[in-house]
């Protein structure tokens, strides 16, 4: 299969590195040349829209930030579906809202083209690594038709449902571990305050049943004070958004989400939105009293 990647950001570049490496013959697109040119160099042939992209592939892979970014390249002038033939399969992998992820799976259907939404799981790591968990809504016949694309970019891929499914899986996948991250803010700043070595703290936890993936990494990165990298947090407070107003939708209660909400509001008006998740922490001591949290935890 010929494939098409749009969203060479951290995320997409290694995934789309990951098709050449499988042996896809890759085509590519981007906002900016040079975001591109890694991709090049590595044998990826570069298109000047995404109309002329689609045109010459059987799927198409995007991995952008949010709904209104699928939304314009899907139905822009010269967006995808200005040049996606009938039977071929277009994979967001972006976290979008369900609703966007439905209406656009109508639309492209109204030209015999299928719409897969395939948000994944697993961070910059998983992207490089091929391992990413990916979570698919819609037609169960286009995923396995795109499942060996599919397979050298991720190591779990489920069909959770119809059109929208896979990002509600994703939602849910988002409120369980940012409330995680938050938990263990929590539990590490009570350490702190207690006179307790929040290091130590962490270690004990880690041996009990508290252990988690976000106590074992992202706990980590709270006690070293490390707040690069990893993912960063104007995205989780992106999904948050678009999983409260899935819930206001359908009148789904989610007080504890809520909650975490409002803490990532905080940590978007302390403009730390480029920073890891892990500042959640940072947010616990400003709201305490702590100003500079460097020599605290």
């Amino acid at each position: 299969m010929k494939v098409g990647f749009v969203g060479l950001g951290a995320m997409g570049r290694p995934m789309a590195e990951n098709l050449l490496r499988a042996g896809f013959p890759v085509a590519v697109w981007a906002r900016r040349a040079q975001s591109a040119a890694p991709l090049e160099a590595a044998g990826a042939v570069l298109r000047p829209t995404p109309a002329a992209l689609a045109a010459d592939v059987d799927v198409v892979i995007s991995m952008v930030t949010g709904s209104g970014d699928v939304e314009a390249l899907v139905l822009g002038g010269e967006g995808l579906l200005a040049g996606l033939r009938p039977g071929a399969v277009h994979v967001d992998m972006s976290t979008i809202a369900p609703t966007t992820a439905r209406a656009l799976a109508a639309r492209c259907s109204e030209k015999g083209v299928v719409f897969l939404d395939a948000p994944v799981s697993g961070g910059v790591a998983g992207a490089v690594n091929g391992t990413l968990a990916i979570m698919v809504g819609g037609d169960e016949g286009a995923l396995e038709k795109v499942k060996p694309v599919l397979e050298a970019m991720g190591k779990t891929i489920l069909r959770v449902g119809p059109s929208g499914a896979g990002q509600v899986a994703k939602a849910c996948n988002q409120m369980i571990f940012v409330t995680a991250e938050q938990a263990c803010a929590e539990a590490l700043r009570l350490a702190a305050a207690s006179g307790v070595d929040p290091a130590r703290v962490r270690e004990a936890l880690l041996g009990g049943s508290a252990w988690s993936r976000a106590l074992e990494g992202w706990g980590e990165k709270m006690v070293r004070r490390d707040f690069s990298g990893g993912v960063e947090a104007r995205l989780h407070h992106k999904d948050f958004g678009i999983l409260m107003d899935e819930a206001m939708r359908l009148g789904a209660p989610l007080p504890i989400a809520a909650q975490v909400w409002q803490q990532l509001d905080a940590l978007m008006s302390n403009e730390w939105g480029r920073k890891d998740t892990s500042i959640l922490l940072r947010v616990l001591e400003r709201s305490g009293g702590v100003d500079s949290g460097e020599e605290r935890m």
